[in-house]
Order: structure tokens, then sequence, then C-alpha cells
């Protein structure tokens, strides 16, 4: 646990207002994937090390813009990630918001066993978890959709469009897909018809790892 205590700083060089349950709920996070990694592949092999990098603080780029609007709604918000694989961004951001509700999906049901146990072992109560596409959910809206780099945005966009809720919280940002993109992304957003706003992670955590890379918020 030293050593994922260790890393942790990484997270709270950027966030310091973090409770000690939600601390404890990063820190072990660590050692869980890393004994999930050896049973199923669910992060590459050559990032597990770099968990909290890649994979933790990346998720929790997300925040910038959903932390006002947690901080300022008036209501409960949902929030969809769909493409969750391992539980990225949604089980960070989870952590992040422990009062905002999060619907983890995903069509590849391994991987959401390792997901199902790790919300259990660390006792997030604000999760829930669906094996399915998400073009299959009818009965279910969400304030917002998020995901990290699963498909082309043309593709999330269609998918987001049908999951979001028509009307917003008027002391919100209305409805809308964010996702995590990286690299030049000029062509993709032009194939897809949408106007998204463009934000630079390396402008919130400026360590090298995060130049090109970006987050998209695209309102309905």
């Amino acid at each position: 646990m030293e050593k994922a205590t260790q890393k942790l700083e990484l997270i709270t060089k950027y966030f310091s207002d973090f409770t000690d349950n939600q601390l404890k709920q990063l820190a072990a996070l660590d050692p869980l994937y890393k004994e999930w990694n050896l049973k199923i592949n669910v992060i590459s092999r050559k990032d597990i090390d770099c968990l909290y990098e890649k994979h933790i603080l990346h998720s929790l780029s997300i925040a910038a813009i959903l932390d006002p609007i947690a901080a300022g709604s008036e209501r409960e918000i949902d929030i969809i990630d769909i493409g969750t694989g391992g539980g990225f961004p949604g089980i960070p951001l989870a952590i992040f918001f422990p009062d905002v509700k999060f619907h983890l999906v995903d069509s590849i049901g391994k991987k959401l066993k390792v997901v199902q146990s790790i919300v259990e072992t660390i006792e997030l109560k604000n999760v829930t978890i669906q094996h399915t596409r998400a073009e299959m959910i009818k009965e279910k809206k969400f304030d917002f959709v998020v995901s990290r780099a699963v498909a082309p945005l043309q593709e999330l966009w269609k998918w987001s469009q049908p999951l979001l809720k028509k009307t917003a919280d008027p002391s919100t940002l209305s409805p809308g897909l964010i996702c995590l993109k990286g690299g030049n992304l000029l062509q993709e957003i032009a194939e897809s018809n949408t106007k998204p706003r463009v934000m630079e992670i390396f402008d919130l955590f400026p360590e090298p790892y995060f130049r090109e890379k970006f987050i998209l918020y695209v309102s309905r």
C-alpha cells in the first residue's frame, strides 16, 4: 500500500480536498487493478505501473468541467460512461463525485466483472453497471455521457444523443457528451458535424504525458 500511496501523490498534487475515505478508495485501486490484470488484461501491461497518471488522473481531467456543475446543481446528476472498459473514466469520477450517480456500460462482459468487483471492494455506492451496447439503452436518460477514446467523435455523438435529457438544470451546462481524445482532432471533429468545446489537459495537469490530449464537450 505504501507504493500506491506514493503514486497517489500525483493525484493529490492537483486535488487537495479529498476526504479520508476518497483517498482510501483511490489508494486501493493500484493493488486491485494489478491483481485483476494478472487474470484479465483490462489495462495494457506497459501502462499498469502508470495507473495513476495514464488512467486515474486522465479520467479526473473531466472534473474540470463537471465540478462546477455538481456544486451548482439543485438536483441529482446522472452520468453514463459508455465503453467503460476497466472502469475509466467512470470509477475515478465516481470517487471524486460521491453525490453524482454513474452508470457504467460496456459490451464486453469480462471487463465489467472486474469493474463490478472493484466497485464492491472499495464500496462505491453511486455506481451501477450494465452489460450492453450504448445504443440498446432506451429506458433511461442522463445529464451527461462520458467516454474515453472508444470510438470516433461522430459515432460517440450518434450514440450519445438518444441518451441525453432534453432539458437542463438552469444552473448547469446543457446535457452533452464529455469525452477524452488525443492527437490531431481537426479531421475527426470536421467529420462529426459537431462544434465541441475543446480543452487541453496539459493546461490542467502540466505533465509530459498530457501533451496533445484533450477534453471535448459537445452540448445537446
